[in-house]
């Protein structure tokens, strides 16, 4: 094996941990999410997102962008949170050209009261992965990273 294949094989390894990380992590907060509060981990970001942009103007592809879905899934995502008055789609008075999202006051009742079950399960699930050999270098090395 060739020092580039070794490295190739080390980011293949690095990548299935991250997955496997992601994986669980995503499982445990839609679990406790959907059970407590019948949000799914997506419709907690695109709440999560808006509520950091402060009543901003947030257009929807960079509401995808930051939810990390397509710009449909997107639009689909936010229909739905529309129906429940979570939501609400507008013309931003600064740029008429795009539709933008925001948070209505429901919405961020939601977000509130689903934070700590949020925060909880990513909590207990990081302290779960990190009992686990192959997982513990990841959940350390994040735990570093939200140090800073």
């Amino acid at each position: 094996m060739t020092i580039d294949e070794g490295s190739a094989e080390a980011r293949a390894q690095g990548w299935r941990t991250l997955a496997a990380l992601h994986a669980r992590l995503e499982d445990a907060l839609e679990r406790a999410l959907q059970r407590a509060h019948g949000l799914s981990v997506s419709e907690y970001g695109v709440l999560d997102v808006l509520s950091r942009e402060g009543g901003e103007c947030l257009r929807m592809s960079q509401l995808a962008q930051a939810v990390v879905l397509s710009q449909s899934a997107t639009t689909r995502l936010v229909g739905r949170l529309e129906q429940r008055a979570l939501v609400e789609r507008y013309l931003c008075p600064d740029d008429r050209r795009g539709i933008y999202t925001r948070l209505t006051p429901t919405g961020l009742a939601a977000l509130r009261d689903a934070r700590p079950t949020h925060d909880e399960a990513l909590a207990a699930t990081l302290d779960a992965a990190g009992e686990l050999p192959e997982l513990a270098p990841l959940v350390s090395a994040l735990a570093v990273l939200s140090a800073h």
